[in-house]
């Protein structure tokens, strides 16, 4: 590290406008780290073309190389980067995860909310919504991520607390809006008696523009994850029924934070829960504005 500045590296899961929404909650947090400490914080946000556990090995690497101030990383595949993590965090470089729980043993702090929590409080509103009884569909994200796989998992359970409701293959999107749009539009042709859709990560505007091409607005109700403005506008337009939103940028923000203590050998939390804000008609505008488009 060059004398009078400390850079943190982020290494998200993929290319994603979620991600996007760390990356600006941690260089809101580095401004005012450099403001107040008379030194500048580099935010170096290095991200994979695909959500590869390969890819992500390798900027890793490349990182630690570099010898940052700290890694913050979302991952692919935790048992595939554990060799890679333990080895840099040997190093002395602190790493802590951000949007997943931390793996039982790992000694790794994690940022994020209640997975399970967020997909249960999803589920239960659709139950609710279509009458607890039809069809529906929940898609996977990226299988081997962590917090997908606990939002997969909680969707399941929660819906098979209704006999009425049947659950189908939703398909996988692998955090990909367009495969999310291809893998719902083809669901919807084999369903047409279909009846509600849920999503395990930020992918529901393709679940959405699925549901228009088909004609089905209002026919299928989607209950998504996160508050991306696309998710919001399909709110405002009656599509998206609610999403059950996490806060990215807090993430990137509290990111930096502990990895700013951690690397001064401050003993950091475990857990940070940034929380869930369930969205929907009645708080909509809100969130559009917020996210930095405009309310009408």
């Amino acid at each position: 590290m060059k004398k009078g500045i400390l850079t943190f590296v982020f290494v998200p899961k993929v290319e994603h406008p979620w991600f996007d929404e760390v990356h600006k909650g941690a260089q809101m947090q580095a401004k005012l780290l450099s403001k107040q400490l008379g030194i500048n914080v580099i935010i170096d946000y290095q991200t994979p073309k695909k959500a590869d556990v390969s890819e992500q090995n390798k900027i890793l690497e490349e990182a630690a190389a570099t010898n940052p101030a700290g890694i913050a990383l979302d991952p692919v595949d935790y048992d595939g980067s554990r060799a890679i993590i333990e080895e840099i965090m040997k190093s002395g470089i602190p790493v802590i995860l951000f949007d997943a729980p931390a793996p039982e043993g790992s000694g790794l702090s994690s940022i994020g909310n209640d997975f399970s929590d967020q997909a249960r409080l999803a589920a239960q509103s659709l139950a609710k919504d279509v009458g607890y009884k039809g069809k529906v569909a929940v898609m996977q994200g990226f299988p081997s991520a962590p917090n997908h796989a606990e939002r997969y998992q909680a969707h399941l359970e929660t819906l098979a607390q209704y006999p009425d409701i049947e659950v189908i293959d939703g398909g996988i999107d692998n955090d990909s809006v367009q495969e999310a749009q291809s893998q719902a539009s083809a669901v919807i042709a084999e369903n047409p008696d279909l009846v509600g859709y849920l999503n395990c990560d930020a992918c529901a505007a393709g679940i959405a523009a699925a549901v228009e091409e088909a004609g089905k607005r209002g026919q299928i109700k989607i209950y998504s994850m996160d508050s991306l403005i696309e998710i919001l506008e399909y709110i405002k337009t009656g599509t998206i029924s609610a999403t059950s939103a996490t806060n990215p940028q807090m993430q990137g923000s509290m990111s930096v934070l502990m990895m700013w203590q951690a690397h001064n050998g401050v003993e950091i939390p475990k857990a940070v829960d940034t929380g869930i804000a369930y969205i929907d008609s009645t708080n909509v505008d809100d969130w559009i504005e917020l996210m930095g488009g405009t309310s009408n």
